[in-house]
Parts: structure tokens; sequence; C-alpha cells
């Protein structure tokens, strides 16, 4: 059947200033032997704006969940994870990303 193999499951942005945190694409490869389907893609609260390769993916070809946190406002640590939803084996795999934001000086 269809499964995904993601090169990273977390990202760490490090320390940013506020808004100045950008995209970050989760990159996967279907490992499996039938299409990859991406149901939804379920971010932890409404600061992480995820997107993903939304049409099936072929086995050996690759597609993205693209994770966006919007800092602006929210100085300090941040840990938020990203929930997707597929039709493999493992239907369910969290993404996490993570860092600190510098308050504005």
């Amino acid at each position: 059947g269809p499964e995904i193999s993601f090169k990273k499951t977390t990202h760490d942005y490090g320390t940013i200033e506020i808004n100045g945190d950008g995209p970050y694409n989760f990159e996967f490869t279907n490992t499996g032997k039938a299409p990859v389907v991406i149901s939804n893609v379920q971010p932890s609260c409404g600061c992480t704006t995820p997107d993903w390769t939304r049409e099936p993916i072929m086995p050996g070809k690759t597609g993205k969940v693209t994770a966006s946190y919007n800092s602006a406002g929210r100085p300090g640590s941040f840990n938020k994870t990203i929930t997707v939803v597929n039709n493999g084996e493992i239907s369910q795999i969290i993404l996490t990303i993570q860092g600190s934001v510098e308050p504005k000086k």
C-alpha cells in the first residue's frame, strides 16, 4: 500500500525576530506501492498555516507539507504540531515546528 516517508519530522527555526518567520517545507517520498493521498493537514493552533501537495503522490515520487508560523505579537518560545492525515500505513503523522521569537527591539 501507500507509505509516506518524511526526510525529517521536526524543524527548529532557532531564534527569529517577530514577523521574521518563513514557511518551511517538510518533504516526503512515497515509499509504498500505491498512490499516497493526503486528505487533511491539521495544525495545533490558528497561528500555524499549513499547505500540502493535493494530488495523489505516485510510488517513488515526492510531495511536501508546508508549515508557516505567524510570529506577529507572539514573543517567546513556540512548539507547534501539524497532523498529516493520509491513506498510508501510518494514517496520522505528526510534524513539529519550534523555535523562539525575540521581542521587538
